[in-house]
């Protein structure tokens, strides 16, 4: 049966409008953006066999525009507003911090880095480089490494932040494997950072790991010097 002939609270548009996007499916969402099925099946049920063969959600949406085109039920013009949805989505939630919005917390830190990072899929280390309220200056990528590890080098740290004219900096890397959880590597370069920078006058106010869950917070484990965060 076509999704126009199913019963009205049951259609993915219909539901949303009603219920709100919360209340979809992950292939009730994607089929919003499919429109119409293949192969005999509804949109529905074409976003569910994408799933089900290409999926997870986040494995399939981690593809790029190439890749996502070459799928079944999907081709250039899908593939295209599928990624520029994700963009959209991105951009809105980092928004707020590249106004110059102040980081308060580990948490905002935390999200801001794993919609930079998560996804890429070799380790990258960044710096957010913020003045003494923590307004965000600028967000810089200054090493990018292996699949499980990137050279850090503190004077170059040290060096951007001053020509940012920083006050405070956060820096963050992700960890491809998806585990999150520092190494002791992650925890003596985050030592050597802190020093480098407090001796030019800059608080470094955490260091963020990004994996598949919930970033980790060093600042939050009580591995830097405590009162970063205003």
């Amino acid at each position: 049966m076509a999704i126009k002939h199913w019963p009205k609270n049951d259609r993915p548009r219909e539901k949303l409008l009603a219920r709100g996007p919360e209340a979809l499916s992950d292939s009730e969402l994607l089929a919003l953006f499919i429109g119409s099925g293949c192969n005999g099946l509804d949109a529905v049920q074409s976003a569910r066999q994408l799933l089900d063969n290409h999926g997870p959600l986040r494995k399939l949406m981690d593809m790029d525009a190439g890749m996502l085109r070459k799928l079944p039920a999907l081709g250039p013009a899908r593939a295209c507003k599928l990624v520029a949805a994700l963009e959209l989505a991105s951009r809105h939630l980092l928004a707020d911090l590249e106004r110059g919005d102040s980081v308060c917390d580990p948490g905002s830190a935390g999200r801001y880095f794993k919609l930079r990072l998560r996804s890429r899929p070799r380790e990258v280390f960044a710096a957010l480089f913020m003045d003494t309220r923590n307004r965000t200056l600028a967000y810089e990528e200054l090493f990018t490494g292996t699949i499980d590890a990137a050279a850090v080098y503190p004077r170059e740290v040290v060096r951007r932040a001053l020509l940012h004219n920083a006050a405070a900096v956060i820096v963050s890397h992700n960890h491809p494997s998806g585990r999150a959880e520092p190494s002791r590597a992650d925890r003596a370069i985050t030592d050597q950072l802190q020093q480098a920078l407090g001796l030019v006058g800059i608080r470094l106010v955490d260091h963020i790991v990004v994996g598949d869950g919930v970033p980790v917070s060093m600042a939050e484990r009580g591995w830097l010097r405590p009162g970063s965060f205003p």
